[in-house]
């Protein structure tokens, strides 16, 4: 069998499959691997395990920021509820608020008189969804800052490891430089015969 040259965004799925979801396109995430590879441009085995690792941490990041405001679209319906109960009880609000999550024509013209009626839009929907979702919203928030701080601790680890691999060499140039212009005594012969 014959040897392929392998380029190094390639060789980030030497590292496992990519952690991808249902729903997701593993070429994008091949994609950002290429692009986020060919900046970083990894010298060695460590450095490449590092870019794997922010490749998948820039992707969980892309996940929760999409997640959240699916979230927060799937639960609109229930904000929409909370705005119309006040407006057109319980009961109607409910109903009318499921029609209008199952994107029923009646129920979307409904709804868009009723919100105008009372001078609200769509906006208020969401705000009124954002504060019942709101404990979840900011745990997907923290995941993606904690997911931030790890990407950020990849470049520094990336940047010491070059600086201190930039350092032995120096180290080990200079040493080098240094022996070769010592100067070496020619040893001493003895006149005579060796005892």
């Amino acid at each position: 069998m014959a040897k392929r040259s392998v380029s190094k965004a390639s060789q980030l799925t030497s590292f496992g499959a990519p952690p991808l979801i249902e729903g997701e396109d593993a070429s994008a995430y091949a994609a950002l691997g290429k692009r986020i590879s060919a900046a970083v441009r990894p010298n060695d085995i460590l450095e490449e395990i590092w870019v794997r690792d922010f490749v998948d941490l820039k992707w969980e990041t892309r996940r929760w920021r999409r997640l959240k405001s699916k979230l927060l679209a799937a639960s609109a319906y229930r904000g929409l509820e909370r705005i119309l109960v006040p407006i057109s009880g319980f009961s109607e609000a409910r109903q009318l608020s499921e029609a209008w999550a199952r994107n029923e024509t009646a129920a979307l013209k409904e709804v868009k008189h009723l919100l105008a009626s009372a001078g609200l839009s769509v906006d208020a929907v969401m705000a009124q969804t954002l504060s019942i979702k709101i404990d979840d919203i900011e745990r997907i928030d923290r995941m993606i800052m904690i997911a931030g701080a790890r990407r950020d601790a990849i470049l520094r680890e990336i940047e010491r490891h070059r600086a201190s691999l930039g350092q032995a060499l120096r180290a080990t140039s200079d040493t080098v430089e240094e022996a070769e212009f010592t100067e070496v005594e020619a040893p001493k012969l003895a006149a005579g015969p060796p005892p």
